[in-house]
């Protein structure tokens, strides 16, 4: 589809430091477009890298409105977590239900990233995720993980 961005995002984490980095890179054919990437304070390497597709669907929504687009995560957690969990969260209130009744609904981790991602997608139904094998010389993902990296690094070290 020629019309259709390509759009990498990773996440990187440093359990040391309590602090990771995002990044995405957008590609429209062999172009690149845009990239960005960031550091935070974050509990998990998960978190990144559901941050880093909601910062991504973010310039999405800003930058290219309506626009069709794949969102490659080398992520199992955001390719799962949107393809197969994100309704039956939302449905369950961000909660986790456990087929025992007699078991506490657990909150999702993360669950306001997880909302904000939600919210993302149903804004763009043309957008779909797509799960890339990462640090196998996909271009775009590779670029990512080195942006992602890089800015894990600098927060790492206080920014």
């Amino acid at each position: 589809m020629p019309d259709t961005l390509d759009i990498f995002s990773d996440g990187s984490f440093d359990a040391k430091t309590l602090s990771g980095g995002w990044a995405f890179v957008v590609l429209e054919g062999d172009r690149q477009v845009y990239s960005a990437s960031g550091f935070d304070k974050g509990p998990s390497n998960n978190a990144f890298e559901v941050l880093a597709a909601v910062k991504a669907l973010s310039w999405l929504e800003i930058h290219a409105n309506g626009r069709a687009a794949i969102l490659h995560t080398d992520s199992n957690h955001v390719f799962e977590g949107c393809g197969r969990w994100r309704s039956i969260w939302r449905n369950n209130g961000w909660k986790r239900i456990y087929p025992n009744p007699r078991s506490r609904r657990r909150p999702i981790p993360d669950a306001k990233l997880w909302q904000q991602l939600d919210a993302l997608l149903e804004n763009n139904p043309r957008v779909v995720v797509e799960l890339c094998k990462g640090h196998s010389g996909v271009e775009g993902n590779d670029q990512a993980d080195i942006l992602a990296r890089g800015a894990a690094r600098i927060g790492s070290l206080g920014g």
